[in-house]
């Protein structure tokens, strides 16, 4: 099991996420005390924290991205890793199980299995948390760092508060209008000096309303010589291919089949 550091891990944020989460593991005040025992003012922590959350965050972690999709749905993704001469792909299942993951017990699967996400209870599609729990750990792998060293340069370029432009975007064949966040964590980093080579690297996030599961794209990119973008040396990226809803499975053996409908065929004798 999880420690509760860790399944907040993506709620903390500098200003915004942090002080929600605080408040999420502070115990509530005895009913019936006034409100300078229990330190409540005019504007309330919460109320402030809430309104600190940067629109990017709120877009990527808030906003319940499952919403509006049905029951035993499978949400697929593509995802491609190309480190020239080098070349890997994959698929990304999202398993929604319960209508509008009412139940929060939507999973995420590759090509090892089902895989662990530490979500926190956040309503977004977890997809976006696997999305960047991997790339903290490729990070990991390939500079030496510290992964809480990684999560915490991401989450602070998400809190500075980029700017989410209208953008229209592909997915799965259908053009659709989508909002696009992007980020470059480690430019102006103290300590960028430790893995030069990835200064500059890009990430970007693609919504769409009108995509199952809200994500259209995400990808990260490290860029060739003299911030070449149009050459990069490393490209991930995570796509939206489609929606399956799958059968609900079979009565279990023994349990007796469901009544045919009134009026229905009679078999014969």
């Amino acid at each position: 099991m999880r420690s509760a550091t860790t399944q907040l891990s993506w709620r903390v944020a500098a200003g915004g996420l942090l002080a929600v989460a605080a408040l999420a593991l502070t115990p509530r005040a005895s009913h019936g005390a006034s409100p300078a025992a229990s330190g409540a003012s005019a504007t309330s922590p919460a109320s402030q924290a809430e309104a600190d959350i940067a629109p990017a965050e709120r877009l990527l972690f808030m906003t319940p991205h499952l919403r509006g999709v049905a029951a035993q749905t499978e949400l697929d993704y593509a995802m491609t890793l190309s480190h020239p001469p080098e070349k890997a792909s994959d698929t990304v299942r999202v398993l929604v199980t319960s209508a509008n993951n009412s139940g929060d017990d939507a999973s995420v699967s590759d090509r090892t299995g089902k895989v662990s996400v530490p979500s926190g209870g956040l309503p977004c599609n977890p997809v976006i948390v696997y999305f960047l729990e991997h790339d903290i750990a490729e990070m990991e792998q390939l500079t030496g760092g510290q992964r809480r060293y990684f999560q915490k340069r991401v989450r602070l370029a998400l809190a500075a508060n980029p700017p989410i432009t209208q953008v229209t975007s592909n997915a799965n064949g259908k053009t659709v209008k989508a909002r696009k966040i992007e980020i470059q964590p480690y430019l102006n980093d103290p300590n960028a000096q430790r893995f030069p080579d990835f200064v500059a690297k890009r990430y970007t996030f693609v919504l769409a309303d009108d995509v199952p599961g809200g994500v259209t794209l995400i990808r990260t990119e490290v860029p060739g010589e003299n911030n070449d973008f149009a050459h990069p040396k490393l490209i991930e990226t995570l796509t939206f291919t489609g929606a399956l809803r799958k059968l609900v499975p079979p009565p279990a053996h023994g349990t007796p089949a469901p009544p045919p409908p009134p009026n229905g065929p009679r078999a014969s004798r």
